[in-house]
């Protein structure tokens, strides 16, 4: 079976199982996460192809994170992962991506992204649930942070943190590829 084929099947697995989980029916899930019906039905037979954003509203929504959709099952205590193996969950016009790499658990479970934004190359957010935080470190080159129509520079070597339920979005900013960390610490 190719790799997008299983990744497929795990995210339809782990979606109707925390749908199950949460009590929820497919119109009710729908309707909170602002998901068709139909998307839905297909996404559980692993026949869909959902986007970054249909992903993080289905998690934001069923209050689970990202990575509970897309991985499977933790195979030991530690885990070591190269991002380049992690298939990105975004891909932009110009060549960008965004690469969930993990999440760490614990009592408020921390994603782990890496992100690569070409210049002019934008991606904007949904809010998020209340209490889930960003944290965006800049490798290499320049990105322009929008949080609630605010724009906030962020050049390589800076840091900035910001409450995610309000809408936002990343930019890549000048002339280089712009290389960053993100954290999504979720409530």
């Amino acid at each position: 079976m190719p790799e997008s084929e299983a990744a497929l099947r795990t995210v339809a697995q782990n979606v109707r199982a925390a749908r199950t989980r949460a009590g929820l029916s497919l119109e009710e899930l729908g309707r909170r996460a602002q998901v068709s019906k139909g998307a839905l039905v297909s996404l559980e037979r692993a026949q869909g192809n959902p986007n970054l954003g249909t992903l993080v509203r289905l998690a934001d929504t069923l209050g689970v994170p990202v990575s509970d959709l897309v991985q499977g099952a933790a195979s030991s205590r530690v885990r070591v992962v190269d991002a380049a193996s992690v298939e990105p969950l975004w891909t932009g016009e110009r060549g960008g991506e965004a690469r969930l790499v993990l999440t760490a658990r614990g009592p408020a479970p921390t994603e782990i992204w890496r992100w690569r934004l070409e210049p002019g190359e934008d991606y904007p957010s949904h809010p998020h649930q209340a209490g889930v935080v960003e944290t965006v470190t800049v490798l290499s080159g320049r990105m322009l942070l929008v949080v609630d129509g605010a724009e906030h520079e962020v050049p390589a070597g800076c840091t900035a943190t910001f409450d995610a339920d309000v809408p936002h979005g990343y930019r890549g900013a000048g002339e280089e590829t712009c290389e960053l960390v993100m954290t999504v610490v979720l409530p």
